[in-house]
């Protein structure tokens, strides 16, 4: 597979802007599965991971503290809705158990104005919001960026992806940022979208 300088800037240049799109935030297990998944799906913009849920200052993956592993989505209501992400946020784990270790526990973190829809889907499916075991927090905690080497972590395995992200000028905070980085590092873990097919078995290039 190529990917070219101006085929990134081409498309990052025609992506809806932060001001245009919306803000989803889950927390999943561990967040490179999460954070390629998400990736794969049409209208969703932009991802990156992080530590959220707690209330230890700046942690770090070596200094979590209280705090769990999230992704963080930036999306165009226009093209997928909050319920659909939520959907696709509840079938990814049993929101009946939790994991013990808090770091990779399941947390779902609306806004004042996602929470009626989180406790209409839950009802939808047979779930209390007051009983469940995932835990929901509301308004949202502060979202901490997880270090650069977490940040589209299947994508930097791919030599040809990330010399095309340098040659373009991109520094970490553009390639966290970037619209085409988060479809890539959704087709390097293996997840087909709408621009490639998924590349998780070829060959480092």
């Amino acid at each position: 597979m190529e990917v070219t300088p101006d085929d990134i800037q081409e498309y990052d240049e025609s992506a809806p802007t932060s001001a245009e799109t919306e803000t989803a935030t889950f927390a999943l297990g561990c967040f490179w599965g999460p954070d390629a998944r998400f990736g794969s799906f049409d209208g969703v913009i932009r991802t990156r991971v992080g530590y959220a849920g707690g209330t230890t200052a700046d942690p770090t993956y070596h200094d979590i503290g209280n705090h769990t592993e999230a992704v963080q989505l930036e999306y165009d209501p226009s093209e997928i809705t909050y319920t659909t992400l939520l959907m696709i946020a509840l079938e990814s784990h049993d929101p009946r158990r939790q994991p013990s270790k808090r770091q990779y526990q399941h947390i779902l973190f609306p806004t004042s104005s996602q929470k009626e829809t989180v406790k209409t889907v839950l009802d939808s499916n047979g779930f209390d919001i007051n009983s469940v075991a995932t835990r929901i927090t509301s308004p949202p905690s502060p979202f901490y960026h997880a270090e650069d080497y977490h940040q589209k972590y299947h994508l930097r395995s791919k030599r040809w992806a990330i010399e095309a992200f340098d040659d373009a000028g991109y520094d970490e905070e553009a390639l966290r940022e970037s619209p085409t980085a988060a479809i890539l590092n959704a087709t390097a873990a293996g997840h087909e979208t709408h621009i490639t097919e998924p590349i998780a078995d070829t060959p480092n290039q």
